[in-house]
């Protein structure tokens, strides 16, 4: 019996259960189920760090059919993905194409999972699946090969991911004039290129570390998996560089850590936002951008202090997707401005942010 013909199954907390057939690593994985509409992009999902304790559901049907291109690092810095490694905890699609056809590709989508021991499934209704995480919300999850293997619901919620996905050391990436440091909540490595692209010096820090110590000009608050309560550090660093009134530009997670310093809160959302066409408007205008997005978590409006309004709006469901304050060059994003693959609509907000800097 070949690897593609043996069963696997996922099973969720509601009792649900998916069956289907094994790719990747032939093990047993949990983790918090959600799922992920682009339909291009699954080497730039899979290493996102956001993604850190999930199972990743992709919607669109047909998965694995340009391969994977081989990975290059270079002063920790990926050339083709998101980050070093595989960061979901499993993968689960509709189709997935055993023979892979691109001239870049080196290996298949089946042989890199192994590589990182990360299970996938094929074989599931992923339209059914995508319906319930909707109507029930996103919720704990376990692929398995075997009914009979033990089943354990892993509730990432209660993890610092943030410490799991963040750099462990002060990295530098050199560059001319500008120095900026970035707290590293779990980065996209294409934010390090957006910036590097604009010739500044980036600092890249630990998520805990206390930057006050560096010299630097502007701060950047990455992306970043998980629920921002965590990142109570973070949060009090930022407080300091507040009062300093230095720029600062957020996104994502760095949204929600922005918005946390500020006196704001943040909520759990139902089933989050994970896609490449999520249309978001500029508060106070018509202009509309179609942005990438990954977070589970969001910002509430209401809780925001005097001093900060919201600078974006979701058009889908009316939820923030941004925040400045109203006389400091502060401001952040929930979503993906450096998007790879996705949209690059929001690119302009990186030379926004460089721009506030006074050298």
């Amino acid at each position: 019996m070949t690897q593609f013909a043996l069963p696997a199954s996922l099973i969720l907390e509601d009792g649900s259960v998916f069956h289907g057939a094994s790719f990747g690593s032939r093990t047993a994985s949990s983790g918090e189920v959600v799922f992920n509409t682009a339909m291009v992009g699954y080497p730039e999902s899979l290493t996102d760090p956001s993604y850190i304790g999930q199972i990743l559901v992709i919607t669109y049907p047909i998965v694995g059919s340009y391969g994977v291109v081989a990975n290059q690092v270079v002063n920790h810095l990926s050339t083709y993905y998101e980050s070093e490694a595989i960061h979901v905890k499993g993968l689960v699609v509709s189709d997935y194409t055993h023979e892979h056809s691109h001239w870049r590709a080196q290996k298949s989508l089946h042989e890199w999972l192994c590589e990182h021991h990360i299970p996938g499934i094929y074989g599931v209704d992923t339209r059914e699946l995508t319906k319930l995480l909707r109507e029930k919300g996103s919720m704990a999850g376990c692929i398995v090969g075997d009914m009979s293997d033990e089943v354990v619901f892993a509730n990432p919620d209660g993890e610092n991911l943030v410490a799991k996905g963040s750099c462990r050391e002060v990295i530098t990436y050199e560059g001319n004039g500008v120095r900026i440091v970035l707290v590293d909540c779990g980065v996209k490595h294409n934010i390090i290129r957006c910036l590097q692209r604009r010739g500044v010096t980036v600092i890249r820090v630990p998520w805990d570390y206390d930057f006050h110590t560096l010299d630097y000009d502007g701060l950047f608050l990455s992306n970043g998996p998980g629920n921002p309560d965590h990142c109570g550090a973070t949060v009090s660093h930022l407080r300091q560089a507040l009062a300093c009134g230095k720029p600062v530009f957020g996104v994502c997670m760095g949204n929600q850590l922005l918005a946390k310093a500020g006196g704001a809160a943040t909520f759990k959302m139902k089933y989050g936002h994970r896609s490449h066409n999520q249309p978001v408007r500029m508060a106070g205008t018509n202009r509309c951008f179609v942005t990438s997005q990954n977070h589970g978590y969001a910002v509430d409006t209401a809780t925001l202090g005097c001093d900060w309004q919201p600078l974006f709006i979701n058009m889908n469901d009316d939820t923030n997707e941004g925040i400045r304050h109203v006389h400091k060059p502060f401001f952040s994003v929930q979503f993906h401005p450096e998007a790879t693959s996705g949209p690059t609509d929001t690119e302009f907000l990186f030379d926004e942010f460089l721009s506030s800097i006074e050298l």
